[in-house]
């Protein structure tokens, strides 16, 4: 085959060519290329490290002003709770003033409308004695023909009112 037989003669130049354009690869990539892009990485690195010591430096701050956060908001609910309280409790003695007061005035007008209520029905009871007196005179009168006296004829009812 004349492929083969004329590697003998070609192999020694291709060997040749493909050191000369792996050397000319070697110095623009290896030394032209490579600092380069070792640099931009280097450097990519050093900002990465700058960020995250910023970043952990702002994470411990932040975490320093969330606990004052906390400890401000605890206490503020604390007092917020004993003012809380403290109304609370204010309330339910003015509450309970007024309440005192209220019952106070209730039980004046109580005790004033059973003595209208008693002094009304003693005035009734008094009527309605001297009704039944009155008619059972005249009853007397009208029936037996008798005249009873009107003191009487009042003990008369007061009697029967008093038995039934």
């Amino acid at each position: 085959m004349p492929q083969f037989d004329q590697i003998a003669e070609i192999y020694a130049s291709q060997l040749f060519w493909l050191a000369i354009f792996f050397g000319l690869i070697f110095v623009i990539v290896g030394l032209g290329m490579v600092p380069k892009i070792q640099g931009t990485v280097d450097q990519r690195n050093d900002r990465i490290a700058a960020d995250l010591a910023t970043a952990a430096s702002a994470r411990e701050t932040a975490d320093k002003l969330e606990a004052d956060y906390r400890a401000a908001l605890d206490k503020s609910r604390a007092e917020a709770a004993r003012v809380a309280a403290e109304a609370k409790a204010a309330a339910a003695q003015a509450t309970e003033a007024r309440v005192k007061a209220a019952d106070g005035e209730a039980q004046g007008r109580l005790e004033a409308a059973l003595q209208r209520i008693a002094e009304a029905r003693s005035s009734a009871q008094a009527e309605i004695e001297q009704v039944a007196a009155d008619a059972a005179a005249a009853m007397v009168s009208r029936v037996a023909g008798l005249t009873v006296d009107e003191g009487t004829a009042r003990a008369a009812v007061q009697q029967e009112l008093v038995h039934g």
